[in-house]
């Protein structure tokens, strides 16, 4: 397996591609992960992917200079600013929405974590090292690495919003485009540990009008970012920022200055012939529901397990079709909720009804409706305005704690393989030996209900037939496939 790109996906994809067994070489043009902060937080539903990878605790552990910035703010100033009360989405109790908690940490301390936890399972990371070309035929990719050839049973291109390799392909890209103006991002160093202390905060809203924007935490302490409107660079930032911050920082040293405009796009196509997109390579939203690193972590996660089915040849190739059937709705649902949301602390735009409910983004929410699945009672549609989960074919499953110690999740079930989970005697569907059957008493599953849990922790068939799940796993993993499919592995890519 190659992976193109050592960013959050693409490093993600290599520890999911080495914890099903892999071999695994990443390359990346640059030559060390980024100096940028980037993507701060990271929601629930990655955070259960990183502890299936058994990295959980360490991502919390590196983010514990933030543990306390989960509030947000809104001021004049930052001196002046207060801090907003914890808004807890009505009807839910959030401890029980996942067995992990979400998790406020700098993209530039994050990527050094997985980099060197890659490497310490075994995968082949190469930074300072560029793809400059690649073939493909029904074999193989072979991948022109600076005059060095790799060859790869498949290609993940994890190589961000200007992907090489998905233009290369000839992949276009559909969606809204731009969403609202442009804007600039200044990275600043400021000890301003002082200023915030007893008002701690992820995001605060500046309301002066001569510097109109938002101050992130990046370290809540002397890392800082500055996000606000227009399109020029070479304002005097350090006199627009002190404006902003409402106090005279003597310390601060601007370290970055970088213009940006929010888009919604999603790649036509997630995969052509043994290539497949990931990331902002497939989609790029806005930031306002810090969607975008998260949708990428769930694409790796997806994408690696059916890789490794067809590579250990439990599987037919038509299964890695299921991944654009699947992952391109569930891009566009969150590029299209990042599109409605601006950011607007103090609410007081009207609400737009077509909004999700909070935690459908953040805990995996969104229901495939075509892929990978059975359902032999046809669809049960998961509701998006409010979190509901029920263990519907299509969705994540519910979590449940399964002791009372609260160490064990109905979500730690299934990966890196799949899993039946009974309510009711399991002696008889365990006598199919289809897959590792486990007994679940909840209130989502009636007695003699069974789930086929696939290894990224999504529902695939749900029954109470003792002889299907054999049958229909086999059935799932050897689709026929259609031959109008654009992602056939006859495709060739010079």
């Amino acid at each position: 397996m190659l992976i193109v790109g050592g960013g959050l996906v693409g490093l993600t994809a290599a520890l999911v591609l080495r914890h099903h067994g892999l071999a695994v070489t990443l390359v990346e043009r640059r030559t060390a992960t980024s100096p940028q902060p980037k993507a701060r937080r990271f929601h629930v539903r990655s955070m259960e992917v990183f502890r299936e990878l058994g990295l959980a605790a360490t991502v919390h552990d590196a983010a514990r200079d933030l543990a306390d910035h989960d509030r947000m703010a809104v001021g004049r100033t930052l001196a002046e600013a207060e801090r907003l009360p914890l808004r807890q989405p009505a009807g839910v109790d959030a401890p029980e929405v996942s067995p992990e908690l979400p998790c406020l940490i700098a993209q530039d301390v994050l990527e050094p974590v997985l980099r060197a936890a890659a490497r310490d399972v075994g995968a082949d990371v190469r930074f300072g090292t560029a793809l400059t070309g690649f073939e493909q035929d029904t074999d193989a990719v072979v991948a022109d690495l600076g005059g060095r050839s790799v060859r790869a049973a498949y290609v993940v291109a994890a190589d961000g919003a200007h992907s090489g390799v998905r233009r290369r392909l000839g992949i276009g890209r559909s969606g809204r485009g731009p969403v609202g103006g442009p804007s600039v991002n200044v990275y600043f160093r400021a000890d301003l540990a002082d200023v915030v202390r007893g008002r701690e905060f992820n995001l605060c809203q500046i309301e002066h009008p001569d510097a109109p924007g938002a101050i992130a935490s990046v370290d809540g302490r002397l890392r800082w970012m500055f996000m606000t409107g227009g399109e020029r660079t070479d304002r005097d930032w350090p006199t627009v920022l002190r404006t902003a911050l409402g106090v005279p920082a003597p310390d601060l040293e601007v370290l970055s200055v970088l213009p940006w405009q929010a888009e919604m796009l999603v790649a036509d196509r997630y995969s052509a012939g043994r290539v497949h997109l990931a990331g902002d390579a497939a989609h790029v939203m806005p930031p306002f529901a810090a969607m975008g690193a998260n949708t990428g972590i769930s694409d790796a996660h997806e994408l690696g397990w059916r890789l490794a089915a067809v590579l250990r040849g439990a599987a037919a190739p038509a299964l890695l079709d299921g991944y654009a059937a699947e992952r391109r709705p569930a891009a566009w649902f969150a590029a299209d909720q990042s599109a409605r949301r601006t950011l607007d602390l103090r609410g007081r735009t009207t609400p737009d009804p077509a909004l999700a409910h909070p935690f459908v983004l953040v805990a995996g929410g969104f229901q495939y409706t075509d892929g990978t699945l059975c359902r032999p009672d046809g669809h049960d549609p998961e509701p998006v305005d409010r979190f509901a989960p029920a263990g519907r074919v299509g969705t994540r499953v519910p979590h449940r704690w399964l002791d009372a110690a609260r160490s064990r999740s109905t979500l730690d079930l299934g990966g890196p393989g799949w899993a039946l989970l009974v309510a009711g005697d399991p002696r008889p569907w365990a006598a199919t030996g289809a897959v590792p059957v486990h007994r679940l008493d909840a209130d989502f599953l009636p007695t003699g209900t069974a789930l086929l849990l696939r290894p990224d922790d999504i529902v695939a068939w749900r029954g109470t037939d003792v002889t299907a799940p054999g049958r229909v796993l086999q059935e799932l993993l050897h689709p026929a496939r259609d031959a109008s499919v654009p992602n056939s592995t006859v495709d060739s890519t010079g």
